[in-house]
């Protein structure tokens, strides 16, 4: 493989010089080559890109998934897909559509991906070898004897569509006996800066197709409603008129009658331009009998779409399908429960966390579709219970530790071409390096990511080191985002940097502990020690037991994260309690301290006000989202209008639902995967609760129901996993007085 990859640098090809820009598109080339063999073999055939392909071997579509090979930065990786064919006798036809991805994409301006050093128009390299001979020389090597044409794909652009001309389509390009005579041949281009890399991911796939659930007449279009926000792309199947141009546009909320676009991108200084373009993709119709499309190289989050340049026969529920797209996510777990509000946000989270991993975690499908760290960290202890996003997990930290700057600094964004290390980053954001290897050893029990990442985790400390001040603290990046209400955040910058450093440093120290790295563990541990010390002696009023910033985050991230002492915690839940109350029950925190507040809560046997204040229909609270329409989470708490409708960084409420409802608590003491502690909570809102998770040692069922004899609680536990159930203080086993036992798969009565 290594001889294979290394030879494809020197064979780069592109169709032209030109970059796509909103005034100028540039299509997608088609790039062909016609090749003999002198018999019938097996081979393999390697494909690097920078952009994203569609491959075709004669005549006949190859693919690893949607959007594919992997979106990176390519000065850093560039992304490979190797397939197994059977090369026939005498002629055979390789055939790509090239499409820009990251390689192109003025609609990530803001982010400065129209500048980025690495931008060129899109480029290939490929090889055709001997299936058995990764050293043998190449029986095919892209170069500029490959052939291009423009495709029917006049523009595509990641972040706002793809238009698409049927009457550019040329019938049997892809096949044997083509003649291309009239085509021209592929430029050499540069090689990129990268290492090429085989893809070792989980594919991007069609995972359901949806029907509309209404249409509606708005002016002269019609309004495809599909019943819930997700991410993916449209099906057109229309008999049209030749050159009838149909165009989609896609939103997730509906205003005034018609889509309302100003929370799917940025109302600034291009709006008047970008409102007109922004999630659009547009069919020209041939003309000839039913034509289908869906688009190639673009994806949208949304919920409706807007259809013009029909007629009001053509405007039926067939015209449009929506394909659902996301990288395939094999479910790990699920959860239940007697609350219809509370299984709807299990519902809705588990379709946030989806519909935002293409790849890799995104911030939202349709306004951004970057990989901000926070939002992977903040929710990828709830992804790893509820699915399997490790092998995906792995090959973007891998693009993490590339993308970390020489002396230790970590942008807010990856992939990105250099935006983010001045704005968008920081500890409670950089704490993605630590998170992922972290949780992925808890629930998995891997330690290939922390073997990987050591070095960039001991540079990541020693660079934190350079930032703090005179005290010993950090305050330096961004803090407790989204707060209720779009405030400022209450709990200080200077404390949340604090902490989310200490916390890095403990999670580093374990994990290097773990693979016998015990100087590294030590230097960590000591930087551990050092945080909490200046925390505690510059940000805790002992006097009062209260954190700086005397509110919920505050409170609930230094309980969480053990800043207080054991003697001190009692006093300080206390105080967290009364900021709780004077809110009447409601959050009033921001993403940081919505990640671990329903925790603290639970620790302290106020599982029943958790749950009120996640699902009560009043504002502040994810149940009233629900109240007010939402079908995934929102990207914050404003009493009278919504920014993105489709984030996951408040998710960690399904691990909640799923480790103290439920109780399933795997891993309980860091360091065997094959221990178990079921610690479940009976509160007074439910009538029964059914979860589990797949561990690596297999399915882990726990369930409990309320009956006139007590609670009957169901477990079902695989025969490797040492399990014990503990119960909360007032309940106890009706065969005994104890509230704890080791138990194996079995039901048991509970009573107070």
């Amino acid at each position: 493989m290594t001889v294979t990859l290394n030879n494809m640098k020197n064979g780069f090809i592109k169709a032209t010089n030109e970059f796509n820009t909103f005034e100028a598109p540039v299509p997608a080339y088609y790039f062909r080559r016609s090749f003999n063999s002198d018999s019938a073999k097996k081979a393999k055939l390697s494909l690097a890109v920078c952009g994203f392909y569609q491959l075709y071997f004669n005549g006949r579509k190859l693919e690893k998934g949607f959007l594919a090979p992997y979106i990176s930065n390519p000065d850093h990786y560039v992304y490979c897909d190797e397939y197994e064919i059977t090369l026939d006798e005498g002629e055979n036809v390789i055939g790509v559509i090239l499409g820009n991805g990251f390689q192109n994409n003025p609609g990530g301006y803001i982010w400065q991906f129209d500048t980025a050093s690495f931008r060129s128009a899109p480029m290939l390299s490929l090889t055709v070898t001997e299936a058995e001979n990764d050293n043998s020389l190449p029986l095919l090597k892209s170069d500029s004897s490959f052939r291009i044409h423009e495709s029917p794909i006049r523009s595509d652009d990641y972040r706002f569509g793809e238009h698409y001309d049927a009457n550019y389509e040329i019938d049997g390009w892809a096949q044997k006996g083509f003649c291309d005579s009239d085509w021209e041949n592929a430029l050499t281009a540069e090689a990129p800066k990268g290492e090429i890399r085989v893809a070792d991911i989980a594919p991007i796939t069609k995972t359901e197709e949806l029907a509309p659930v209404s249409i509606i007449k708005s002016g002269d279009g019609y309004i495809y409603d599909f019943g819930q926000s997700n991410a993916g792309v449209c099906r057109l199947r229309v008999k049209g008129e030749k050159g009838q141009k149909i165009e989609l546009r896609h939103a997730d909320c509906m205003k005034d009658g018609d889509i309302y676009l100003n929370n799917i991108w940025f109302v600034r200084d291009s709006w008047e331009r970008d409102k007109r373009i922004v999630h659009l993709d547009t069919y020209v119709c041939s003309g000839v009998g039913v034509e289908s499309y869906q688009p190639s190289f673009t994806y949208h989050g949304f919920r409706y779409v807007r259809v013009d340049g029909i007629t009001e026969e053509q405007a039926t529920p067939e015209l449009l399908s929506y394909l659902v797209y996301h990288t395939k996510l094999d479910t790990k777990g699920d959860f239940t429960c007697s609350d219809p509000v509370a299984t709807k946000l299990q519902e809705m989270t588990r379709r946030s966390i989806t519909s935002n991993f293409h790849h890799f975690p995104t911030d939202c499908p349709q306004r951004e579709k970057n990989g901000w760290t926070a939002d992977a960290a903040l929710s990828c202890e709830a992804a790893l219970i509820n699915f399997d996003p490790e092998r995906n997990y792995r090959e973007w930290l891998r693009n993490i530790c590339k993308a970390q700057r020489e002396d230790g600094a970590l942008p807010g964004i990856v992939p990105t071409g250099g935006w983010g290390f001045s704005w968008g980053n920081g500890p409670a954001w950089d704490c993605v390096l630590a998170y992922l290897p972290y949780f992925v050893y808890i629930y998995r029990g891997e330690t290939e990511m922390i073997s990987e990442s050591a070095e960039e985790f001991v540079k990541y400390l020693r660079y934190l080191r350079t930032r703090v001040d005179e005290k010993g603290l950090l305050h330096i990046g961004l803090g407790d985002w989204c707060h209720v209400g779009g405030l400022s955040p209450k709990s200080p910058l200077i404390l949340t940097d604090s902490v989310m450093a200490m916390d890095i440093a403990s999670k580093i120290a374990h994990m290097l502990g773990a693979i016998g790295m015990t100087e590294g563990q030590e230097y960590a541990r000591g930087e551990y020690e050092k945080y909490r010390a200046a925390i505690r002696e510059n940000l805790l009023d002992r006097a009062t037991m209260r954190a700086i910033g005397e509110c919920q985050t505050s409170q609930a991230m230094c309980l969480f994260y053990g800043v207080f002492e054991q003697d001190e915690r009692e006093a300080a839940f206390a105080e967290l309690l009364k900021m709780i109350r004077d809110f009447d029950d409601h959050i009033d925190v921001g993403v940081l301290g919505g990640r671990v507040i329903f925790h603290v809560l639970s620790e302290f046997g106020y599982d029943d006000l958790a749950f009120r204040m996640i699902t009560r229909e009043d504002y502040p609270s994810y149940g009233n989202w629900i109240k007010r329409g939402a079908t995934t989470l929102w990207e914050d708490f404003f009493p009278d209008r919504v920014s993105s409708m489709n984030h996951h960084f408040w998710g960690d409420i399904s691990a909640y639902f799923i480790k103290s409802l439920a109780g399933i608590r795997l891993n309980p003491h860091k360091n065997n995967v094959r221990e178990l502690e079921i610690r479940p909570a009976f509160i007074d809102a439910l009538n029964s609760v059914s979860a589990y998770h797949i561990a690596p040692a297999g399915k882990i069922s726990v369930s409990w129901e309320k009956t006139a004899e007590g609670i009957l609680l169901r477990v079902d536990i695989p025969e490797e996993i040492c399990a014990t159930i503990i119960l909360p203080s007032a309940f106890r086993f009706a065969d005994s007085d104890s509230s704890k036992r080791r138990i194996t798969t079995g039901a048991y009565l509970i009573i107070r």
